[in-house]
């Protein structure tokens, strides 16, 4: 992939898949368990709406709000990289390992793993800091 463009579009491609993956493990949790908060869901399935949410359901949704903190920093960071032309071996490596972290992180918040979780989130974010830092002297 010799364009920066192919590497960005293929880390938002892995970064849909990871976020919709963790709806998918949401909806298998409360599937399984026979667990709806809403009632028109569990009138559905006929089985009585519960008062608490799943722990897993739980653990997932906030891993998901973890997501909307940082992946459409992301988008944004990484869209003025490609606009304004960075360092295009330091932009292909910076969109990896923030992709990768954020996967890794993902795993670890559903499995309830330290520190990884905070080392893979770590890492995401000097990512961003570093795409930020790449944009500033470029402007500059």
């Amino acid at each position: 992939m010799d364009n920066i463009l192919h590497v960005y579009a293929l880390c938002t491609l892995l970064l849909f898949i990871k976020m919709f993956a963790i709806s998918c493990y949401q909806g298998f949790h409360r599937i399984k368990n026979k667990a709806f908060r809403n009632v028109e869901d569990a009138g559905f399935l006929k089985v009585a709406a519960q008062t608490t949410e799943l722990p897993q359901v739980v653990r997932a949704h906030q891993a998901w709000l973890n997501d909307l903190e940082n992946i459409p920093l992301f988008w944004v960071l990484g869209g003025l990289c490609i606009v304004l032309n960075t360092n295009y071996t330091m932009t292909v490596w910076l969109f990896s390992i923030f992709t990768f972290f954020r996967v890794i992180h993902t795993i670890t918040y559903l499995n309830s793993i330290q520190p990884w979780r905070t080392i893979a989130y770590v890492a995401g974010v000097v990512c961003l800091f570093i795409m930020a830092i790449q944009i500033i002297f470029t402007i500059i």
